[in-house]
């Protein structure tokens, strides 16, 4: 069976799951397309993925950025903190990877916990290549202040370095669901930021405003912090800058030096936010 098909029979095997981003209306699986009841459509793409925006959003998020962030999380940069994330996941139960990017936290989310899971993200370069894994996920583009699922349709959100809107994540998660965020600590990928902005204000990252906002939203939330020191290779130093939007701003002089002396590991340090039993 092709791709569009076994995605087509993984979202019908998961109706009612998406709504429609014109009326709100479920939509089911119809002749192959998303269908609600006043007929609006929405079409699966030949690698199966789907798009409800209702016009195209330009991001910053090219493809070979997110190629450069797919090798370096095929190398593990990002493993420790997604088991630890995995762990907290009952099996056999539905996923929503928030702000997904290229696709690979997703995938990996989903066969650590025998997940049905959904990602999305509001880049279309991204969801194409997500669209490429083999995982059983469901890719879509997606804006993050109105999700396209209808009420109570997942058991848990994840939510990896993306914004928050925690309204939709509460209309979208299930009585008792959970929700898991990851959020950078000071000492995130420190090796980049003081080499490409030392004796700036961008040389220092304070995770505050985000924690605090969310707490408010949450009070009840457990917070665990995951720091570790990635080993590089010389060549996955380039990969690395590429991904992050840390070197975006970035005088082209110091991200020359960084590149010709690249650090032999890079410090990841994050905190992991967990919101148990959500009462709606």
């Amino acid at each position: 069976m092709r791709k569009r098909e076994t995605k087509i029979h993984l979202a019908a095997a998961q109706a009612p799951l998406f709504a429609c981003p014109v009326c709100g209306q479920p939509l089911q699986v119809t002749a192959g397309s998303l269908v609600c009841v006043n007929g609006h459509v929405r079409d699966f793409s030949h690698k199966g993925t789907l798009n409800f925006l209702n016009q195209q959003v330009a991001t910053e998020y090219t493809t070979p950025m997110l190629a450069a962030r797919r090798r370096m999380l095929n190398a593990g940069l990002f493993t420790p903190f997604l088991a630890a994330m995995a762990a907290k996941l009952p099996k056999h139960q539905r996923l929503l990877d928030v702000g997904c990017g290229e696709g690979t936290p997703t995938a990996y989310l989903a066969e650590a916990g025998q997940q049905t899971a959904v990602g999305f993200d509001i880049s279309s370069p991204a969801i194409n290549l997500a669209g490429g894994l083999a995982a059983p996920v469901l890719f879509a583009v997606a804006d993050l202040a109105h999700l396209p699922f209808v009420n109570d349709a997942f058991d848990t959100v994840t939510d990896i370095f993306s914004p928050g809107n925690y309204r939709e994540f509460r209309r979208v998660l299930r009585p008792d669901g959970q929700l898991l965020k990851i959020i950078p600590r000071a000492g995130y990928l420190r090796e980049i930021r003081e080499g490409l902005y030392s004796g700036t204000a961008k040389a220092v990252y304070n995770n505050e405003p985000v924690l605090k906002r969310f707490l408010a939203a949450f009070p009840d939330a457990s917070q665990e912090t995951i720091t570790y020191d990635f080993p590089l290779a010389p060549t996955q130093f380039g990969d690395l800058m590429a991904m992050t939007p840390l070197t975006w701003q970035a005088p082209a002089d110091q991200r020359d030096q960084m590149l010709a002396a690249p650090p032999i590991s890079i410090h990841i340090d994050v905190d992991l936010l967990t919101v148990s039993h959500l009462v709606k």
